[in-house]
């Protein structure tokens, strides 16, 4: 073989080896390329989603914006198993002593000249029905219940009553449902937390129509601070 011919044997040898290496780089290149789109692609879409889901209100937010958007409807519906009495009958005395009632709580009558706080105040213990009453008529809903509500359904109207201006809640023992609602001539007897006729009951008459000195406060009377 002469000289010249395994010259440009090795010179094409070279170039194979040269081509060899460029295309095992280009190669390389693309593949890291097509792993980093892979992976910046992957985490476009866990940011995508993360903020979706950032954008998204949270069930209970949702739960409350359609709370809020039920309120007039709920006013409007009438309170299945409501008692109601003539308010125009419910005296508004304010008196010194105790007053017998005709019903258990009270829902109006006679009354002593001091109120209850019921700035959404939830009472341990039992309250005096004479300071109650005078919250009734400043347009406060009053919850109550006895030994027989089950503790859940107690923290759930707590929570509900401490989130509501003009609303008051407090155990009642002597009562004959587990967990009545009482606003100014108006009453219900719930089977749970989760009655809807809770929420109807809130509606209508937390500062409802029913309600004989609107405007009145709810703070700067007795009991818990408020």
């Amino acid at each position: 073989m002469s000289f010249d011919r395994r010259t440009r044997i090795e010179q094409m040898r070279d170039a194979d080896r040269t081509r060899d290496r460029r295309n095992r780089v280009v190669a390389i290149a693309l593949s890291t390329l097509v792993v980093a789109g892979l992976v910046g692609f992957g985490s476009y879409l866990v940011l995508d989603k993360s903020e979706a889901k950032e954008q998204l209100p949270d069930a209970a937010a949702q739960d409350g914006k359609q709370s809020e958007e039920d309120g007039p409807a709920l006013a409007a519906e009438p309170v299945k198993g409501e008692k109601s009495w003539d308010a125009k009958k419910l005296t508004r005395n304010h008196v010194a002593g105790e007053v017998k009632y005709a019903m258990k709580p009270p829902v109006g009558g006679d009354h002593n000249q001091a109120w209850l706080n019921c700035d959404g105040v939830v009472y341990e213990k039992a309250v005096p029905d004479i300071n109650a009453v005078h919250s009734l008529e400043h347009g406060s809903v009053w919850v109550t219940y006895n030994s027989k509500a089950a503790d859940a359904d107690v923290r759930k109207l707590a929570s509900r009553v401490d989130s509501t201006p003009f609303s008051l809640m407090s155990p009642y023992e002597d009562q004959a449902g587990a967990i009545m609602l009482s606003a100014w001539g108006k009453q219900v007897t719930v089977d749970s937390a989760d009655d809807r006729r809770v929420a109807q009951f809130f509606a209508k008459y937390v500062q409802g129509p029913q309600t004989p000195e609107p405007g009145a406060p709810c703070t700067g009377g007795i009991g818990a601070a408020g």
